[in-house]
């Protein structure tokens, strides 16, 4: 019964967060309400909330299930964004990923389920 879920994120600042999922992750920006903030790219959308805790972010992020990683690794890479310790690898789990930081400090995950090659 379950389709999609959408993660909502912590945001520090909208304007800046705008131009970070805009320019440099390459979403679709939507609409800012008083500082909530929705995007989307291909089929999924990341909504945040505004907050002043810069806690909040360094302990918050989500999972993305892609196609074609290393294509988008590679776009990320050209745009400086890839996290130090989440260069693109084959886990144990069977996902080949990478990991970002978003300009607030929220971590996300892109993977490729790669069980089947």
């Amino acid at each position: 019964m379950l389709k999609t879920a959408t993660p909502i994120l912590a945001s520090l600042n909208a304007d800046e967060t705008i131009k970070f999922y805009t320019e440099k992750l390459g979403f679709t920006f939507h609409n800012n309400w008083d500082g909530y903030l929705i995007f989307s790219k291909d089929e999924i959308s990341i909504h945040l909330w505004p907050t002043e805790d810069e806690s909040i972010p360094k302990n918050t992020g989500c999972y993305i299930y892609v196609t074609e990683v290393d294509k988008l690794y590679d776009e990320y890479e050209k745009q400086g964004v890839v996290h130090p310790n989440g260069k693109l690898k084959n886990m144990p789990w069977q996902m080949r990923q990478f990991s970002i930081l978003d300009n607030s400090g929220n971590i996300i995950h892109f993977g490729e389920d790669i069980s089947e090659k």
